[in-house]
């Protein structure tokens, strides 16, 4: 059977930079940057990198059968040491799964999703871009990037948009680049871009998609194009033939620009206004371009994504302090006093060992009385029983506040520090730390859910160690 796109789940970090703090930060010596200053762009908290957010959004599909996971990002936390695995595990996928890694371009999200559907596997195939931009403070760059994640799954049963046709571009056309080792982009100047690069290197791809899929550009009925660039996507669409209307929305005003993810999401929330019969163009471009065509089936009528590109929009809190980005960045190093001293070396015999618990956040159920406990212990901490544990995994299990404290005096990256019992719905009940709290919003019998987040940080050797938080469900976009 043919192969297409099954399921997708989009994650976008809840903390929201105004870009009015941005540019009001910067008013001394940047003051062109106010006429930039509309709406607000993700901002990942310290404990979110490309990983979390990652799990986060693949948490929204449907993992069953997944035989393949891909892991796209241009920022992703190791070099050496296989992302694509970390998210794996957090998501309780099976050992003998498939891991890759994609990146070195914007497009690697979109390259990435054009393998799993053209992949002769008769297996389900995760596709996962995900990206946390960053940007020299004082730039345009640092307005119009964001922070986000989206996972696909491709196969073959109960499919929601098939490929009509694709294409890709191999252009030696620099736009902008990072070295190795580097944090900040470097970026060309705007017109050479958009006039000798996307009006000029799209178009042939373009052309070769729809004439393999026998229509005319203006049948397409969704057009995505990510960019920074103003009006790309427009003007793009004009010299193609595509109506103006088919142009989608890039989010902009609501995320910023999320990178490898960012077409990838456009295209989710074009799925999510499209009608069974309608053609979606998806473009994405970085050292030459990718041109995907879908179509929607029959089946897109009836689907209704878990985690859905609207739902991630729609949440959010609200963020006015431009340092608390800086923070987060590691932009600016603030004085945090001698608690924060201490070192952050992880025992990686030990992390191995208790990946599963760690990874998956897995629970043990005494086999004699029932009782779920965590963490697993040699024997049951309600009946002292020494039979073996049955697994219980609490990432997904419903839990509320039994008690909470702030606390100020304790070394956090984003004080106050909010931890205290979690009171889980099959019995369990674990000391946690509380992440994304507004404290208006935050009491006894609060209902949480669990996200995956950054533990610690080692910061002389570079290794983060992972494991699950509580944060506050305050509406359905959480």
């Amino acid at each position: 059977m043919e192969r297409g796109i099954t399921s997708f789940g989009a994650y976008i970090p809840n903390l929201r930079i105004e870009r009015t703090a941005i540019a009001a930060a910067h008013s001394w010596s940047f003051p062109s940057l106010k006429a930039q200053a509309k709406g607000v762009r993700a901002l990942a908290n310290w404990d979110e990198d490309t990983i979390t957010m990652g799990v986060e959004a693949a948490r929204g599909v449907n993992c069953a059968g997944v035989g393949a996971i891909a892991f796209a990002s241009t920022n992703a936390p190791f070099a050496d040491l296989q992302n694509a695995t970390l998210v794996a595990a957090a998501l309780g996928l099976p050992a003998e799964i498939a891991t890759t890694d994609a990146g070195g371009s914007l497009r690697a999200g979109s390259s990435a999703l054009l393998a799993a559907l053209r992949s002769s596997s008769a297996g389900n195939t995760l596709v996962v871009a995900s990206d946390a931009r960053f940007a020299k403070p004082g730039s345009v760059q640092e307005m119009q990037f964001g922070a986000g994640a989206i996972a696909l799954t491709v196969g073959t049963e109960k499919v929601i948009a098939k490929l009509l046709g694709a294409a890709s571009r191999a252009d030696q056309f620099v736009d902008h680049f990072r070295a190795m080792g580097d944090k900040y982009d470097y970026y060309w100047e705007e017109r050479w871009v958009r006039d000798e690069g996307y009006l000029k290197i799209i178009p042939p791809a373009v052309a070769a998609v729809l004439e393999q899929a026998g229509i005319g550009a203006g049948a397409i009925a969704h057009f995505c194009l990510p960019g920074t660039l103003g009006g790309i996507a427009g003007a793009v669409a004009k010299k193609l033939g595509i109506a103006a209307d088919a142009v989608v929305d890039n989010l902009a005003a609501r995320c910023g620009d999320t990178g490898t993810a960012h077409g990838l999401l456009m295209l989710g929330a074009a799925l999510e206004r499209a009608r069974p019969g309608d053609k979606i163009l998806l473009v994405t471009f970085g050292a030459g371009c990718d041109a995907l065509l879908f179509e929607a089936t029959e089946a897109l009528a009836d689907y209704r994504p878990a985690r859905s590109v609207a739902a991630a929009l729609a949440g959010g809190r609200a963020e006015a302090h431009y340092t608390k980005m800086l923070s987060f960045h590691g932009q600016i190093e603030l004085d945090w006093g001698m608690r924060s001293e201490g070192a952050e070396k992880i025992p990686l015999t030990q992390q191995y060992r208790a990946r599963d618990q760690l990874a998956r956040f897995a629970a043990g159920e005494c086999a004699d009385c029932g009782a779920v406990q965590f963490p697993q212990l040699a024997s049951c901490v309600n009946c002292g029983s020494f039979a073996p544990l049955t697994p219980r995994l609490l990432s997904d299990e419903p839990a509320k506040v039994a008690t909470y404290t702030a606390d100020w005096l304790q070394f956090y990256p984003a004080p106050p520090l909010y931890f205290g019992l979690v009171q889980f719905d099959n019995g369990a009940r674990v000391m946690m730390e509380m992440v994304d709290v507004d404290p208006a919003q935050l009491e006894v019998g609060t209902p949480l859910r669990m996200v995956y987040r950054i533990k610690s940080r080692d910061a002389e050797r570079h290794y983060h160690r992972y494991f699950w938080k509580a944060t506050p469900i305050v509406s359905k976009g959480d």
